[in-house]
């Protein structure tokens, strides 16, 4: 996968894409990421990328422009391939494991990172095929929401971890938060890791999982469960637990 970032501050990216999984994703060649400078394309003496908006107000609009010629520069960069440009903005639908995992499946995409008071409409109109938020609340720009995405869509590309199913045991992979993890030492202080996970019975370390899967979930994220796909079998176990 090749991502293009459409941005005003490059150098945010160098940190989170030279550290643990993403350097490592981009030193296996499987995915390739760009930052593009948005201002390098302002035709601007100045190289400004905003303006006063239009009917007045508070704070600037990103203009047109350079984000339309930085967008003209990567797009096609990558033939015949199943690309989506993305704004990165509050106004946009919230990103989730769903759509990280239905952007896993593309071959380039293209994110714009939104500042100020928001980009011109124009480039939402005629450049951008969808909007994304990571949350209800305001950030400075769209860099580190395109960092969220990045990191999200990245670790599902075959190769990038380990194994797959470390990605489809994660939380959100099935509609629930993830069960509870332990490692040695077996005591600490106390308190004891759960003796079916010392077993050996793998089955039985499959039912424990599931069902403290679904606790932790039924607690912690009620909502979640109203759109999760269960079972017969899950549906007992939840009521074990009530």
């Amino acid at each position: 996968m090749r991502i293009d970032v459409l941005t005003i501050f490059p150098n945010m990216f160098q940190g989170p894409l030279q550290e643990s999984i993403l350097k490592k994703a981009q030193e296996k060649g499987i995915i390739t990421v760009n930052t593009v400078d948005i201002r390098s394309f302002s035709e601007d003496k100045h190289k400004r990328v905003d303006d006063y908006p239009f009917g007045g107000g508070v704070g600037m609009v990103m203009k047109p422009e350079p984000i339309f010629a930085a967008w003209e520069a990567v797009h096609g960069s990558v033939p015949s391939a199943k690309t989506r440009t993305i704004l990165l903005c509050p106004q946009g639908e919230v990103f989730s494991q769903r759509k990280a995992e239905e952007l896993a499946e593309l071959d380039h995409l293209i994110l714009i990172c939104g500042h100020y008071e928001g980009v011109d409409e124009r480039v939402r109109d005629h450049l951008v095929d969808e909007e994304l938020s990571i949350g209800d609340y305001i950030l400075t720009g769209g860099e580190l929401p395109a960092m969220v995405v990045i990191d999200a869509v990245a670790r599902l590309l075959p190769g990038v971890l380990g194994t797959y199913s470390s990605a489809e045991q994660d939380s959100f992979s099935d509609g629930l938060l993830e069960y509870p993890q332990y490692t040695r030492p077996r005591e600490f202080r106390g308190w004891q890791v759960p003796e079916v996970l010392l077993s050996g019975n793998h089955r039985q370390i499959s039912i424990w999982r599931r069902q403290q899967s679904l606790l932790r979930t039924k607690k912690r994220r009620p909502d979640l469960l109203k759109s999760a796909q269960l079972s017969a079998e899950d549906l007992e176990l939840l009521n074990k637990t009530e």
